[in-house]
């Protein structure tokens, strides 16, 4: 995956400063989808979303969540 140049992170710094995500309370104090933009994907890892999202009729940031709670959890098993 490609590094952050200082330019990029530099503007992101300042564009999430100025406008911090908004909080939704219907999802449990988490960020709203609409308004967290800042994700980066390798070609595999979009692909993989764009067809597991397709097959499951869930959305990206559903089956992203879902990967994480599950390396969560085997963290926190092992």
């Amino acid at each position: 995956m490609k590094e952050m140049t200082d330019e990029e992170a530099d503007y992101l710094d300042e564009y999430y400063t100025k406008n911090p995500p908004e909080i939704d309370p219907d999802t449990n104090g988490g960020f709203a989808a609409r308004s967290f933009k800042m994700v980066a994907l390798d070609r595999l890892s979009e692909n993989y979303l764009l067809t597991r999202a397709m097959a499951t009729h869930k959305t990206p940031t559903e089956i992203i969540g879902e990967l994480v709670r599950k390396e969560i959890a085997a963290q926190a098993s092992a």
